[in-house]
Formats: structure tokens, sequence, C-alpha cells
């Protein structure tokens, strides 16, 4: 159960698919390399998770701060994103570059290698320190974690912002909006019996679509100065909405006309599935 023996372990078989991978002609087998390739993949995935829970045993209150993650792209947070980062940095050491234009990448090397080296430390560290006291962590392991999860997140900020567009502070603050704007939304429908806390409870399918047409309602007329404000330019409303911007005009216009009877009626269609 302790972290550094787990760690121990993990290390050991990175080091022994490196081996492997070393030892093959890629050429001659190249079904068993790419077998390889991907048994190094998920080793070095786990490997970097007992890291993870480490840092967070060890060195808890001395991390870099992970707020940057919120600027990213969502499709980039599903997946394991630091072994990603570990692979970009490996490619980068190498002089390749898949993701990034050769200019950012020449400007990424330095901090690639820096990582990599701060890896190259922490494994043998956290090696010895397994075999010699493998329930304490003295100052200079704490030491050699620290530098090591402060390049990462320095690596990872600036890799992936070479590499996509990450939100802005703007963007970010328009989709806290949004979120306010479909909680009101939820309590409102709540109100009118529009929902019940039943179906919030019970996850029901219908309101992934209940909610969203309510909100849109409630954007153009209930909260008309929100993130759905018709007085803003499209380039100053969310990516999510700015696509839509003539359309949700369209709609406003619609609803202006409708009577508080003929606006419910129209909610509670909304409430259905078709």
């Amino acid at each position: 159960p302790r972290l550094l023996s787990q760690f121990f372990f993990a290390d050991e078989r990175v080091t022994q698919v490196v081996a492997e991978i070393n030892g093959l002609d890629a050429e001659l087998d190249p079904q068993q390399y790419l077998i390889l390739l991907n048994q190094l993949h998920l080793s070095q995935a786990h490997l970097l998770a007992v890291l993870e829970q480490i840092m967070e045993e060890c060195i808890p209150t001395q991390r870099h701060s992970r707020d940057y993650l919120v600027k990213f792209p969502e499709e980039l947070l599903v997946g394991n994103l630091g072994n990603h980062m570990l692979f970009a940095a490996e490619c980068l050491l190498a002089g390749t570059f898949l993701e990034v234009e050769e200019a950012d990448g020449a400007q990424l090397r330095p901090q690639a290698r820096k990582l990599l080296h701060s890896l190259e430390l922490v494994r043998t560290v956290l090696r010895e320190q397994s075999l010699s006291q493998p329930s304490s962590y003295p100052e200079p392991v704490r030491a050699v974690l620290v530098q090591f999860d402060w390049l990462f997140a320095e690596f990872e900020l600036s890799y992936v912002s070479s590499m996509v567009v990450v939100k802005s502070p703007e963007e970010i603050y328009r989709q806290q909006e949004i979120i306010v704007l479909f909680c009101e939304t939820v309590g409102r429908a709540l109100r009118l019996g529009y929902v019940t806390q039943e179906m919030i409870d019970g996850y029901e399918p219908l309101l992934m679509f209940t909610i969203p047409r309510l909100a849109i309602i409630s954007g153009l007329l209930i909260y008309p100065e929100g993130p759905l404000s018709l007085e803003q330019s499209p380039e100053q409303m969310s990516r999510v909405f700015s696509p839509f911007y003539n359309l949700l005009k369209k709609i406003r216009d619609l609803l202006q006309v409708l009577s508080a009877k003929e606006l419910c009626l129209l909610e509670r269609s909304l409430c259905t599935a078709e």
C-alpha cells in the first residue's frame, strides 16, 4: 500500500518496456514495435498517476496552481493530458514537431529538456528512497518533487497555448454567466412546475433538451442583460451563442409579441421530447 513501493514497481515496468523497445528492430517487426509503444504509453501513464499521488501526499501546499486548466478546450481535459505532455516533451527533444509550429517547438524545447531531466531526477531519487525508507519523504525528496511539479505545469501551459487557442479571461467569464443563466432557468422551471425535483435528482434525460430551450427564453426575455443580450455584438457574446446571433434576434422578436398565457404554453411545449 505504500506509494513509494508502488512507484518502484511502476518505474521498473517503464524501464523494462524501454529496454525492450531499444532492443527491437522496428523495421523487422513493426507490429511488435507498436505493441511495445502502447505498453510504454500505459506504463508511463501509471507511473505519472502514482507520482501524482505522491506529490499530493508529500507537497500538497507547495504545488503549482492548475487554475490555468479552465482556459483549455474541454476535449483536451477528457483524456490523460499529463501523459500527452510527457510524450510531447520527448518528441520536442528529439526534434519532432507533431502539433506545434517549428518556431514554437524550438522555443519550447529548452522547457522540454528541463522537464525530462527533472523527471529522470525524480525517478532516481524516489527509487533510492523506496529502497531505503519507503515510508518517509526527507527534504531533498520534497525539493525534487516541487521542482518537477512546477516545471511540468509551466511546460503544460506553454505547450497547450502553442497548440490551440486557449480561452481568454473574457470567454471564461462569459461561460460563467451561462452557468448562472442555466441555474436561474432551473429555479424558475421548478417554481412554475415545468420540471420537478425528482426529474433533476433522477437525471431525467429529457432535461438535456428542456433546460437549454427554457434558458434561451429566459436569456432573451427575463434576463435580457445577461449572456444572451442582443445589445452586444456577436463578437462580445460567448462562442456558444455567437454563431446564432441573427437567429436569436428572430426568436426574441417572436417572443415579444406573445401574451403571458401564450408564453406559458410555449414553454410547456418546449418541455416535451418533440
